[in-house]
Formats: C-alpha cells, sequence, structure tokens
C-alpha cells in the first residue's frame, strides 16, 4: 500500500521554506483566510467547561453569521457531556459538533471503554468524534494493534466522522508520524489530526508535511479522500496561512474545503474574522 518513505526533517524543513516562501498575492490571501475561517473548529476542552461556557461558545459560532460576510466556522468542539447541549443550540445553523474519545487526551484505557465512549457520544448526536491513538502501543511498534483499534473505533462511530488523532509531538520522528499515518488511514481515518492541543510541541509544519505526504499517496492507491487537522498552538492567521498553502501544495484545491480540511483552533477565530 505505501512505499518507503525517504523523507529527513532537514528535507521535510527545505520543502515548507520553498512552499511558504511563494507569496501570496491581496486576492489569493483574502480568499486564504476566508477557507480558513470556515474550516476551524471552535474549540474548549477544558477541565472547567460547563452549560454557560458551552452555550457562549455555540453562540459565538451563530454571532459570526450577522456579520457582513455571513461565514461562520466549520463546527465546535467539546467534551461529550456536552454534545446534546451544543447540537440544540445550533441546529439548523449549518454549524458541526465535534468531540472527543479514547480517553482523549492520554487514551489510556481498555479499548473495550473507548468503544463504550465512543458509540454512546455517537448516539448523542455527535457529527465528528476525534480518537487519540495510544501513542505508549505504537512507541513500542506494536502499529497492528493501532490499525485495529481504529477500524473499530471507526465502526463504533456509525455515521460520525472520524478524526485520528496522532499526538506528533509524543511520536518524536520522521518514520514514527510516517507509521501513525499509514495505521490511521488502514484503519478507515476519515481526517488525520496532529494533536490533542494538551502537550508542547503541538501541531509543527514538519508533521504536517508527512501526514499530507501519506494522504497523497492513500489517495493515489486507494481513490480515497481523506482529511487533515492541524491542531495546538495556532493562534496566529500566519501559523494558519503556512498550513493552507502545505495543503494546497501537496493536495490541491480539491483539499481546501470544511469537508477536507480542519484546524483546531480557540483563539484563532476573531483574528482571521477581523482580517475578512
Amino acid at each position: 500500500m505505501f512505499t518507503e518513505y525517504t523523507q529527513t526533517t532537514d528535507s521535510l524543513r527545505t520543502r515548507i521554506d520553498q512552499i511558504v516562501s511563494q507569496a501570496l498575492d491581496a486576492n489569493e490571501m483574502k480568499q486564504a483566510l476566508h477557507v480558513i475561517f470556515t474550516c476551524i473548529d471552535l474549540t474548549t476542552l477544558e477541565g472547567t467547561d460547563n452549560n454557560a461556557r458551552i452555550e457562549a461558545l455555540c453562540q459565538k459560532a451563530l454571532d459570526y453569521r450577522k456579520t457582513p460576510d455571513a461565514t461562520t466556522v466549520a463546527a465546535v468542539c467539546v467534551y461529550m457531556p456536552f454534545v446534546q447541549q451544543a447540537k440544540a443550540l445550533l441546529t439548523g445553523s449549518g454549524v458541526q459538533v465535534a468531540t472527543v474519545s479514547c480517553a482523549f487526551p492520554s487514551g489510556q484505557l481498555p479499548l473495550h471503554l473507548k468503544l463504550a465512549e465512543t458509540a454512546w457520544v455517537a448516539q448523542e448526536g455527535a457529527d465528528d468524534i476525534d480518537m487519540v491513538i495510544s501513542r505508549g502501543t505504537m512507541l513500542e511498534g506494536n502499529f497492528d494493534a493501532i490499525r485495529e483499534e481504529v477500524a473499530a473505533v471507526k465502526a463504533a462511530c456509525g455515521k460520525a466522522h472520524l478524526k485520528v488523532i496522532l499526538e506528533t509531538g509524543e511520536l518524536h520522528s520522521v518514520e514514527m508520524i510516517r507509521k501513525a499515518s499509514e495505521m490511521a488511514l488502514l484503519g478507515g481515518a476519515d481526517f488525520l489530526k496532529t494533536s490533542t492541543g494538551k502537550i508542547n510541541p503541538a501541531a509543527t509544519p514538519e508533521a504536517v508535511l508527512i501526514m499530507l505526504d501519506t494522504i497523497k499517496e492513500f489517495h493515489a492507491n486507494t481513490g480515497k479522500k481523506v482529511g487533515l487537522k492541524p491542531a495546538g498552538g495556532i493562534a496566529e492567521p500566519e501559523t494558519a496561512l503556512i498550513y493552507y498553502q502545505l495543503v494546497k501544495k501537496v493536495l490541491g484545491n480539491e483539499w481546501l474545503n470544511n469537508r477536507l480540511f480542519r484546524i483546531g483552533a480557540s483563539r484563532l477565530a476573531d483574528k482571521v474574522k477581523a482580517m475578512l
């Protein structure tokens, strides 16, 4: 299915520099910012989250439509207990409801309980479910277990889309990020996602480029389009634009929509909206 991956950290950085050095003109910049904004998952994943905070987050997503360009974000992402509340508040808005599963952010839970979490929140009405893989298992080299875990969670998702969080900052090497990407795709992921946002480093251009290369090869071999979601530490439009340019260069314009590209950010949306 996959060829040997020969990229190194240095070669990845060289490619990134070449891609981002291609300046966008004014029209391209406007278009890029519009895409970025409509691909944001407006997120709160804090231990202090409560009904009032979720209501405020959903209202923020709805209020964005009251601006002159009438656009809003792709989704709100909340912890599992708040999915029904968010679904009710966002009914008819077109804004999706995403959540996290599989013992987020640690991933340290027996598989049958991860599947129970996932099946429960799918029944609650989540549109997107972001699972986190077992990084300890991955680092032990038990790659088949990761593929099987993703496949089992995908089955438990029902109609919901599955985003697979690799937590690339804990995988440490080009080879390990590539292998985790391969296993997630073979397991049936609808999206690859970099990070939980709970560790540093979170999203990095190098990790995203590895994931994009893997998605591209998978699409060439299967015809299946899988999405990408960089997440964690993306607070500035300039950072988001790097990921936009990487997606555009490696996968093309077909991926530049919120069906195949998401950005996990809680601090980015207002800044991008102000630039539109």
